[in-house]
């Protein structure tokens, strides 16, 4: 009896370990092709560029799928981090003009759609983590 059992366990087992591979889950991500990124809102005619040689790659494997978070999450945080982000800009002599070389334009007042909170955060996301900056109160997270 304890021969079957055995025999049993063994035959169960490679069945189990011969089964196909199955994908575990479908990923939406987003996938950029050049360093200058150009990201628009073509029903409000709004514009982003990046030029950042290293955030493709970044977005490419750290980026969270598209509507992974929601609008007001993305906006919530983007005008924490742009605040800050210009008061920094203004301040060359406190803070290093390096890495704010200009201010970002971003009214919270206005829509800019989905695709450019979208893409303003995950910028803001890496500029952060890559630089060791901290942008208000809020961990920037992937």
């Amino acid at each position: 009896m304890k021969q079957y059992f055995i025999i049993l366990v063994g035959i169960l087992g490679i069945a189990i370990a011969c089964d196909t591979t199955k994908d575990i889950a479908s990923t939406d991500k987003p996938k950029l092709e050049s360093d200058t990124i150009h990201i628009a809102n073509d029903k409000i005619e709004y514009e982003v560029t990046i030029i950042d040689a290293g955030f493709q790659s970044w977005f490419n494997t750290n980026a969270r799928p598209r509507n992974f978070y929601s609008q007001n999450y993305l906006e919530a945080r983007n005008r924490v981090w742009v605040l800050e982000w210009n008061r920094r800009a203004m301040n060359p002599y406190q803070f290093n003009p390096n890495l704010y070389e200009l201010q970002i334009n971003y009214d919270s007042n206005i829509d800019y759609g989905y695709e450019v909170n979208y893409m303003i955060y995950n910028y803001l996301v890496y500029f952060q983590l890559k630089n060791k900056q901290r942008l208000g109160m809020f961990m920037p997270r992937i």
